[in-house]
């Protein structure tokens, strides 16, 4: 289906209704390229073949918010993950200060909303896997009041309250101290991510919370039965629950096809010395020769969309977004290459008769509205019970 004539439509919806992003890891990006040093690689200008993100394209791409992740690899852990977080918190406040014209703080859905009226991209911070808080629920309060306003439970491996989707089950879900942790999220106002944990995670965590869920980067199993995508059953909970889920645009996640040749890659990443996740540019130059040899199934926006007609179908639109991971995957899909390509997906949807209303909740008005409630959540919450003074070794033993 040709896209191309409604590329000017979707341009005008994006100006109306921009895109809150549920994912993005410049700030690891930024860590591994140049260390913090904001000077070397300055996003106010075009750092195509760098990086997938920078400000003109953001622009070009109709983003209106973002989660920023402010990730650190599931293999740092304890006091490491922990400084190592604050690190990519600092980094973001430093994006913050250094692009004000640009980038506006947004802690709440109000500072969403005032952030799109004066055209400027909403700036949140989303921290990806709770070994980011060592086991400490103070440590959770204390990324919140930084501004963190969404935790994902796990990243690739486990830990010792929660199952990861990508390691063998270990507490079968949640422990009582997961669960803890669920509840003090809904206490203080943070969204609670399933992204990254493993099936019975997401139902013990649907189970355990007060307030709606988000996947900020996790599309349906259905379409491409990946361990990090979300079952049928786990999307048909979502209206109960208020929550969203939030397609992502990584190729393994999305392109059966693109599974095993993935795999493949990873081990060849490994056989050079280097983590699979590496994106920097000695780690792109041998992917690169790996495809030359290895030629790479391409996904599309088109895959992307058949993704968000399912989770549309089962779900329903209220409950639906977009995350696609971008300097957080070494590939992407074609179209959709950098945070320039929003517009060729929503074009995608138009294509397929999405009508106007849907799609302004797609790219804004559900991540907005999910968070608001989270905040409401909240309000209430703090009004009946004081922080958790639980730990780990008093719930699970």
């Amino acid at each position: 289906m040709d896209s191309t004539p409604y590329l000017d439509e979707a341009r005008a919806l994006l100006a109306d209704f921009p895109v809150v992003d549920g994912h993005n890891d410049l700030p690891w990006a930024l860590r591994e390229h140049v260390r913090y040093d904001l000077d070397r690689l300055d996003i106010a200008g075009d750092l195509s073949g760098k990086l997938h993100t920078d400000i003109p394209r953001l622009r070009r791409g109709g983003v209106g918010g973002q989660f920023w992740s402010v990730y650190v690899r599931s293999d740092m852990a304890g006091d490491d993950a922990v400084s190592a977080t604050l690190e990519q918190i600092d980094v973001v406040g430093r994006l913050l200060a250094r692009y004000p014209g640009d980038l506006s703080r947004a802690l709440t859905a109000d500072d969403m909303e005032t952030a799109r009226r004066h055209g400027r991209i909403a700036s949140l911070m989303g921290a990806e896997g709770g070994h980011s808080i060592n086991n400490s629920l103070a440590t959770l309060r204390a990324l919140h009041t930084l501004g963190v306003r969404y935790m994902t439970l796990t990243h690739n491996d486990n830990l010792a309250w929660a199952d990861s989707a990508t390691d063998v089950p270990g507490v079968g879900g949640l422990s009582a101290f997961g669960r803890e942790v669920v509840r003090e999220m809904n206490r203080t106002g943070m969204l609670v991510d399933l992204s990254h944990v493993a099936a019975t995670t997401m139902r013990d965590a649907l189970a355990a919370t007060g307030a709606p869920v988000i996947f900020s980067h996790s599309s349906a199993r259905a379409i491409c039965d990946h361990p990090r995508n979300i079952p049928d059953d786990v999307l048909e909970k979502l209206p109960a629950n208020g929550g969203v889920a939030m397609a992502t645009f990584v190729p393994k996640f999305i392109l059966p096809a693109a599974v095993a040749w993935t795999q493949a890659a990873d081990e060849n990443m490994r056989a050079h010395g280097l983590h699979h996740l590496d994106t920097t540019t000695r780690a792109m130059e041998i992917h690169q020769a790996f495809e030359a040899s290895h030629p790479r199934p391409n996904a599309t926006a088109a895959t992307v969309a058949d993704h968000l007609d399912h989770m549309r179908e089962t779900a329903g639109i209220d409950h639906i977004g977009i995350g696609g991971d971008f300097d957080g995957t070494a590939f992407t899909p074609a179209g959709l290459d950098d945070v320039a390509g929003y517009p060729n997906l929503i074009a995608e949807l138009l294509a397929r008769k999405w009508s106007t209303e849907d799609l302004a909740k797609l790219t804004w008005q559900n991540a907005v509205r999910v968070l608001r409630a989270a905040e409401d959540v909240a309000r209430d919450l703090r009004d009946e019970r004081g922080p958790s003074l639980a730990t780990i070794e008093e719930l699970d033993g």
